[in-house]
């Protein structure tokens, strides 16, 4: 009796709920490349040659059938749980596992989409583990699509989720989503309206003090298991920051206005020798307004891929690569059903000196329309359908996902287009 009465305080205290998303779509993408060249070139003094010969190679085009997952909502399975401390405090956890429901490779291998514990109390949350960026949530929130399937907006494909833009490719981001190590505080929902959080990411690199104990990049001799082979390997210098972030995002929600601004810091490299070190700095401002009819979204993003020096060079080889975007959405309720679309655009400055005999070429850019269409069957299932549109210039080459663009010589990025149709089912 006393073991049960034990066990009927700790059930009376706390709770673990079981929840996850199965979320499952036959998708379809295609990836066209063409040939730009009419013949004409351009010497060193920027004067055109011409070349009567030349043939045009015309278009390329790259596509995929897929039975995919997640176009609507990201398929997971999670557990969470809170525990009444008592004065106010409350400890939780949860775990979340990224699942792939279309071939059931993935399942509950790692939490890698949120494993935290937290203490909340009047003072607010304080979360420890692997979390969401505050960067990324203006991303995904002021969103129509929620940055989910073919309809996923530009400024989440080229600042994150896709880190090829061609000849205007932009840095990858390690903690664009989320970031591991980190401790994070959340304000307490009493503020009126106003919410905030900021984060902190551990890198947990190897520092040495002295400096100069720090390990050289070197080249090693291992043997290939598989063939029995001796085989030459390059072993990279010891990283002292690669993997650190910190950011913080703070906002207003009251009633139909959600509005929030946000800025995060990813150390995404380092070389001590060399006295580099690369960032990716990401500012962006997102909002939402809710008439009823219809529910308005706006996004302005600005992220850069910069490199730090300890001791400028005379010349810089690596110029830092900017990004701009801006999202434009809007949702409308139509019975059980709802109508999303959205239109996004990004902009690549890649900072490339200009002389009178070499002319600056054009910056890459490229612009997205996606519309899409959600049937709630009930209140955890949904059938949508989404289709999406990239349109590439001077080199971008953004897609919807799926294939890259062919890379024969030749040929340019031009158009990604995609769709999604799937059922979604929460629990």
């Amino acid at each position: 009796m006393a073991a049960l009465a034990v066990a009927g305080v700790a059930s009376a205290q706390s709770s673990v709920t079981l929840f996850g998303v199965v979320d499952a779509s036959i998708s379809g993408y295609s990836s066209t490349s063409r040939d730009q060249n009419n013949g004409v070139t351009y010497d060193k003094l920027g004067f055109p040659v011409y070349n009567p010969f030349y043939v045009n190679k015309g278009s390329v085009k790259v596509s995929r059938t897929t039975l995919a997952n997640s176009g609507y909502n990201s398929s997971r399975l999670g557990f969470r749980g809170t525990e009444d401390l008592g004065g106010g405090l409350a400890a939780s956890f949860w775990l979340e596992a990224p699942i792939t429901n279309d071939d059931g490779a993935t399942g509950v291998s790692t939490f890698a989409r949120r494993s935290t514990v937290s203490l909340s109390g009047g003072f607010g949350e304080v979360r420890l583990g692997r979390d969401y960026t505050p960067s990324f949530w203006n991303d995904t929130v002021f969103d129509p699509f929620g940055a989910n399937g073919v309809g996923t907006n530009l400024i989440s494909t080229a600042g994150g989720f896709n880190t090829t833009g061609g000849s205007g490719g932009f840095g990858g981001n390690p903690n664009y989503a989320r970031a591991s190590n980190t401790i994070g505080y959340f304000l307490p929902p009493n503020l009126g309206g106003f919410y905030g959080q900021v984060q902190y990411g551990f890198h947990e690199q190897n520092k040495y003090d002295s400096g100069d104990f720090t390990p050289k990049a070197s080249t090693a001799f291992v043997l290939n298991p598989k063939t029995g082979a001796i085989e030459k390997t390059d072993v990279a210098a010891a990283k002292s920051r690669t993997g650190r972030y910190i950011g913080g995002r703070f906002g207003y929600a009251n009633g139909p206005l959600d509005v929030a601004l946000a800025y995060g810091s990813s150390t995404s490299d380092d070389q001590f020798y060399a006295g580099t070190t690369s960032k990716v700095n990401t500012l962006n401002l997102g909002a939402s307004y809710d008439f009823g009819p219809v529910k308005l979204f706006g996004e302005v993003s600005r992220v850069k891929n910069k490199v730090d020096y300890e001791v400028a060079p005379f010349t810089d080889t690596t110029p830092d690569t900017d990004l701009t975007g801006y999202l434009l959405g809007v949702t409308v309720p139509v019975g059980a059903g709802l109508i999303r679309a959205s239109y996004s655009s990004v902009k690549y400055d890649l900072n490339q000196p200009e002389s009178f005999f070499t002319p600056r070429a054009a910056d890459p850019k490229a612009n997205k329309l996606a519309i899409g269409y959600v049937h709630n069957l009930s209140k955890r299932t949904a059938l949508y359908a989404t289709v999406a549109r990239v349109s590439n210039k001077n080199g971008a080459a953004l897609t919807v996902g799926g294939p890259a663009f062919a890379s024969t010589a030749g040929f340019t990025p031009k158009t990604s287009t995609g769709y999604d149709f799937g059922l979604r089912h929460a629990f």
